[in-house]
């Protein structure tokens, strides 16, 4: 097996969502949102994908391809997203995100690629690298053995919209108003204070507590996959109290973003108001799958989402590494 290690093109989109869905369907990633997110992350994020190809020459014994190879060409089999947390108010922290073909792996696939994802990363000032690792002891032992320690984890959870019952939605409070993302398109900065807030309290291994609204227009607001009619807000008095970030794939699945609710308005319900109404659009707008995912330490948030009927899926725990001083 002749494997190459090289930086992520937009010809490879296709490929590379492929083996996304492949490993982890509950990320909703598409070849458009990927090229976008290789293109158009924020300048500080110093985001970069990359890919590991294989030759993809396999034949039977009478000369015919096997498994859909192509005789003489090449096959991405595993990918790596990587960046500095630029939101985060610690500097020199990033991370290393890696998805690698169940059939390539054991065979130094991913640990190539990681480490051409860890040089990158030191090369523009980290120290501290993240990885979210599947919940599986393969892909455990591979990232202890690479010198990564454990962290927080996280619950994926999926929701059958077409087959399975949604709880009706609770009744909109009297001095609250829901709002769509799409009536926000002149002004979002209302959906950003709000997000802002609740991303700074919510649990994780890296805070997210510096984010400046330019950046979260970047990375979030213009992401290809935000649905912004799907995306709900409540409102009172003219301020974004509570929300639900919407993403799809454009077709069958549509994916949880950030859900929270500002400070002075927690303990009301009105976070699962907003994803309530999200995912009742959602279904009438015809996708059948919705996924989510929460810190496992995140009771309340695990608890709506049981109410609405989701059931765990897949596990990840956020695996550390430090690169210098070990």
């Amino acid at each position: 097996m002749e494997l190459t290690i090289r930086p992520f093109h937009p010809a490879d989109a296709q490929a590379a969502a492929g083996v996304r869905d492949a490993v982890a369907p509950y990320l909703v990633s598409t070849p458009q949102t990927m090229a976008w997110r290789a293109a158009q992350a924020p300048a500080a994020q110093r985001y970069r994908m990359f890919v590991a190809e294989v030759d993809n020459g396999r034949t039977s014994a009478c000369g015919l391809p096997v498994d859909g190879a192509g005789v003489g060409g090449r096959r991405v089999v595993a990918v790596a997203a990587t960046g500095l947390i630029y939101e985060s108010s610690v500097p020199g922290q990033a991370f290393a995100n890696l998805q690698v073909l169940p059939e390539v792996r054991r065979r130094g696939v991913g640990s190539a690629l990681l480490t051409a994802a860890e040089q990158y990363l030191a090369g523009k000032g980290a120290d501290t690298v993240f990885a979210w690792v599947a919940g599986e002891e393969e892909s455990l032992d591979f990232a202890r053995r690479r010198g990564y320690r454990p962290g927080r984890s996280a619950s994926f959870q999926r929701l059958d919209l077409a087959g399975g019952a949604l709880p009706a939605a609770p009744e909109v409070p009297y001095g609250y108003a829901l709002r769509t993302g799409t009536d926000f398109a002149h002004d979002p900065r209302p959906l950003y204070v709000a997000d802002a807030e609740a991303a700074a309290d919510e649990p994780g291994d890296a805070s997210c507590d510096a984010m400046a609204y330019g950046q979260w227009l970047a990375q979030y607001w213009n992401s290809l996959d935000l649905d912004r009619e799907l995306t709900t807000a409540v409102v009172a008095d003219g301020t974004v109290v509570a929300f639900s970030m919407a993403h799809t794939d454009g077709r069958s699945r549509y994916l949880s973003g950030m859900t929270g609710t500002r400070r002075a308005w927690r303990g009301r319900g009105l976070a699962k108001l907003a994803k309530a109404t999200s995912l009742h659009r959602a279904r009438a707008a015809g996708y059948r799958e919705a996924f989510t995912a929460n810190d496992t330490g995140n009771g309340p948030m695990l608890a709506v989402n049981s109410w609405f009927g989701y059931r765990q899926c897949a596990t990840e725990t956020r695996y550390v590494r430090t690169l210098f001083g070990e």
